[in-house]
């Protein structure tokens, strides 16, 4: 397998702050940071009901964040969405 040199240029600049390396993914009520700044939000539907989506970014690092908020789904909770 090649390394492709614009992969790991791509891959080289999602590296997290101490802040974002340091949230739980995937638990739901895992806290976030203080420099999360919030995005918007939207409400998709899943097979139990609605669920809301927030979106974050790092005021440090820039990366952006989701938080699902479904209370039927321990699993949900924080994932990075990119930058």
């Amino acid at each position: 397998m090649t390394q492709d040199p614009a992969r790991q240029s791509e891959l080289k600049k999602m590296e997290l702050c101490e802040s974002c390396a340091g949230i739980q993914r995937n638990w739901r009520r895992a806290p976030g940071h203080a420099e999360l700044v919030q995005r918007g939000n939207r409400k998709e539907e899943r097979d139990h009901g609605t669920v809301t989506i927030t979106r974050y970014q790092c005021d440090r690092c820039g990366t952006a964040w989701e938080y699902e908020n479904d209370k039927t789904d321990q699993r949900a909770g924080w994932s990075v969405v990119g930058r």
